[in-house]
């Protein structure tokens, strides 16, 4: 009967351990990766802006000279991450390929323009930034016309404010819910315990001593949900890097490696603190209503 009694106390204590340390590494993982959106928020953004495509269209009666000197100095410019030309009979056969058929033969003519596609730096792709840019360039003589997709950065720019915004304030709300799951857990754990703890307190043990292998085994505990928390967040890093190599993930292994470091200190905090407030609390507690 004994044996049996043990074999039941140790699975309940087994299942309390597993849920503890399931319901930290859950809660880490997901701030880990919520961490990880914040920190690539500019990049990812940044991302999108670069693939904006400012277009110089040019006189048909530009001399190459004047065409290989604006490239030059559209490259060399400050703003610039890329500048390519292309000449209108490259942009006709690229047209007839999107849209399936020669339309040089059907029109007897080639209507398209040599141009030069010049892509931005993100700092630059703003809709006031972008128009004094295109007007200098269209200032030039031998410049016809110079395209851009403005609406297109107009929302671009407000959408990535508003959006910063949004995953900053949803940081700072979830934040504060893993700490109050991770919180719940570890209570609920301590919880099974309160008659021990009383019994403890009742035969004189002091209050630093009855806490101190209760927080020891909570933060082993919390450590071992951060480890897991981190192993699954370096394997969505890993594939996120594999599928999107633009983002260069591992480019700024500082800030990867701190973030890292702070899911397993934030881990191993809350675990320490959770534990020490729900000791104290059954600590504090009369006798009697330890059983409500």
């Amino acid at each position: 009967m004994s044996q049996y009694i043990e074999r039941y106390q140790r699975r309940r204590l087994i299942s309390s351990y597993f849920s503890v340390v399931l319901s930290i590494a859950l809660v880490l993982f997901l701030l880990g990766v919520l961490g990880l959106l914040v920190l690539n928020t500019k990049k990812l953004a940044d991302h999108f802006k670069e693939q904006i495509t400012v277009s110089v269209f040019l006189k048909d009666n530009a001399k190459p000279v004047e065409i290989e000197q604006l490239q030059k100095s559209l490259a060399l410019a400050e703003y610039t991450k890329s500048a390519n030309y292309v000449s209108k009979e490259d942009a006709a056969e690229q047209y007839s390929e999107d849209i399936g058929e020669n339309f040089v033969e059907f029109l007897g003519y080639n209507p398209l323009k040599n141009s030069i596609d010049v892509n931005l730096k993100a700092d630059f792709v703003t809709p006031t930034q972008i128009s004094e840019i295109a007007d200098e360039i269209a200032s030039k003589t031998y410049v016809d016309e110079v395209s851009y997709d403005q609406p297109l950065i107009s929302l671009l720019s407000d959408n990535v404010q508003r959006i910063s915004l949004w995953i900053l304030i949803a940081s700072g709300v979830f934040t504060f819910i893993s700490v109050l799951l991770i919180n719940s857990s570890i209570r609920l754990s301590i919880y099974s315990k309160r008659f021990i703890i009383k019994t403890m307190q009742m035969v004189g043990a002091t209050k630093t001593f009855i806490r101190k292998p209760f927080i020891w085994t909570n933060i082993q505990l919390g450590m071992l949900g951060a480890l897991i928390a981190l192993i699954a967040l370096a394997v969505v890093v890993y594939y996120v890097n594999l599928n999107f190599p633009e983002l260069n993930l591992f480019q700024d292994l500082i800030t990867l490696i701190g973030l890292f470091v702070s899911v397993f200190v934030l881990g191993v905090l809350i675990s320490w603190l959770s534990t020490h407030i729900a000791t104290q609390r059954f600590l504090n507690l009369r006798t009697d209503d330890l059983y409500y």
